[in-house]
C-alpha cells in the first residue's frame, strides 16, 4: 500500500471484517467514501483442513458477489 498511498486516488475504502473495521486506520489520504461489508472470518473458522477450505472458498464467493453488485450499481447511477 505504501507504494500506491498518495500516488494513486483509490476513492473508496472497504473494510470486509468486522476486526478490520474496528482496529484498523479509518482515514487515508485520497480516499473520499468508506464502507464496511461485514463478512465471516474464514480464519476463525474451526474445523477439517478440508471444511476450512470450504469456508475460504464460501466468503471468497459472497465477496464476489457483493463486488459485483456494486460494481453493478456504481455503473448503472
Amino acid at each position: 500500500m505504501t507504494e500506491y498511498l498518495g500516488r494513486v486516488n483509490f476513492g473508496y475504502l472497504i473494510t470486509v471484517c468486522d476486526h478490520a473495521e474496528k482496529n484498523c486506520p479509518t482515514t487515508f489520504l485520497g480516499v473520499s467514501q468508506r464502507e464496511h461489508w461485514s463478512f465471516e472470518d474464514p480464519a476463525a473458522f474451526h474445523g477439517t483442513e478440508e471444511e476450512t477450505l470450504a469456508k475460504f472458498r464460501e466468503v471468497r464467493d459472497q465477496i464476489e458477489a457483493k463486488i459485483k453488485g456494486w460494481v453493478g450499481e456504481s455503473i448503472s447511477q
